[in-house]
């Protein structure tokens, strides 16, 4: 029997040729928003990885949007002809991986440190990275009393500025030849900050109710559908609860993903958290998965299940349970980038397809013994 890891599955007329998503993950390598050749290693590296869809790291909308200066962006021309070779490497050598790349804008957490800089917010004293002036739904910083900037709230001519951005990047994406795009409202980022309570205290048409809290971030997601084309997929990711009570809950974003279906979003990424520093996360193996479960089946929408998803056989279970239709993986992949090569050898089916140069190495796969290969896909 075939591992349903394993299997073909259609996102919205994209089809991957298995259930493994590499996740986004920021690289903070960029200038100016551009990709470095740290990127075209790093994601060339990646497409080899075995898995059905690579998706680029957040990639912003407006400069002033980034979390960090080394944050990848697609606000510009260069921006654009700098993520091009990227592409084009990957298409060149894996035709057959799916690519696609994550929109964001940072918000009220924007303007931070690189992560191994501390990754608070930016002072005077991280020179030459300097601080610069944040946006979000209200006046209300991340954490006031670690000293993160206090925001400026959105008027009416800044809301339409970040969401005519978010269809610029989808344009430039459609033109850079993407075949998914996934809009980031999670993690307690820009859209997040406006369907969340706890950041969203707006007494306008943006505010007070649910129903009026998540209508910017459906007013952004149904302006880059209509200019992403009709045959390739567009989801988002989504934050389900904010671990802090009177925030967002899993109830809120059941019905937010159903109005999100109804407006062609193909997929929800499933995730948690990330919008308070109060929040009290059960972390461990799978702890979103129970969350992509529900959405999937009380929303009717396909979903990506994330969180500490490490062995070949703990996905394989999720997809054949129907728990979700694609598990995506992060740090199992940096720590081994041929993880979905390595669990098709664990689960016994046959491993997808490397390039020339690098498949010659699989004749040694007959002196490897098995139980090692599954241990290396951990």
């Amino acid at each position: 029997m075939t591992a349903q890891l394993f299997t073909p599955v259609d996102l919205g007329g994209v089809t991957l040729p298995n259930r493994i998503v590499v996740s986004p993950m920021c690289q903070y390598a960029a200038v100016d928003g551009s990709a470095q050749p740290w990127h075209q290693v790093h994601y060339g590296m990646l497409a080899m990885s075995g898995a059905g869809l690579l998706c680029l790291e957040a990639t912003h909308v407006e400069r002033e949007g980034r979390i960090s200066q080394g944050c990848l962006g697609l606000y510009s021309d260069e921006n654009e002809a700098a993520l091009k070779p990227v592409v084009e490497w990957v298409r060149a050598w894996m035709p057959h991986v799916k690519l696609g790349i994550q929109l964001a804008h940072a918000g009220r957490k924007a303007s931070a440190q690189r992560p191994w800089k501390g990754g608070g917010p930016l002072t005077l004293a991280d020179a030459p990275d300097l601080p610069w002036t944040t946006f979000s739904a209200s006046a209300i910083p991340y954490d006031a009393a670690a000293q993160w900037h206090t925001p400026v709230a959105l008027d009416g001519v800044g809301l339409k500025r970040v969401k005519a951005a978010f269809v610029a990047a989808t344009e430039r994406s459609a033109r850079l030849g993407f075949d998914l795009v996934e809009v980031h409202g999670a993690h307690g980022y820009c859209l997040h900050q406006f369907l969340s309570p706890l950041s969203n205290t707006r007494t306008d048409e943006y505010g007070g109710t649910m129903e009026k809290r998540r209508r910017f971030p459906l007013e952004v997601f149904e302006a880059c559908r209509k200019v992403w084309p009709k045959e390739k997929a567009i989801g988002i990711r989504l934050s389900a609860t904010d671990w802090v009570e009177g925030g967002l809950t899993i109830e809120d974003t059941i019905e937010t993903s159903r109005q999100l279906k109804a407006l062609g979003c193909d997929f929800v990424d499933a995730t948690s958290g990330g919008n308070s520093p109060a929040q009290k996360i059960p972390v461990g193996p799978g702890y979103h998965v129970p969350f992509a479960a529900r959405i999937r089946r009380e929303a009717g929408i396909k979903t990506w299940a994330v969180g500490i998803i490490t062995e070949p056989q703990q996905a394989e279970r999720i997809i054949a349970s129907g728990e979700a239709d694609c598990t995506a993986h992060a740090r199992s992949f940096l720590v081994d980038p041929r993880w979905g090569w390595n669990a098709a050898r664990a689960l016994g089916v046959k491993a997808p397809p490397l390039p020339l140069p690098a498949d010659r190495g699989s004749s040694i796969l007959a002196f490897k013994p098995q139980n090692a290969m599954a241990k290396a896909a951990d």
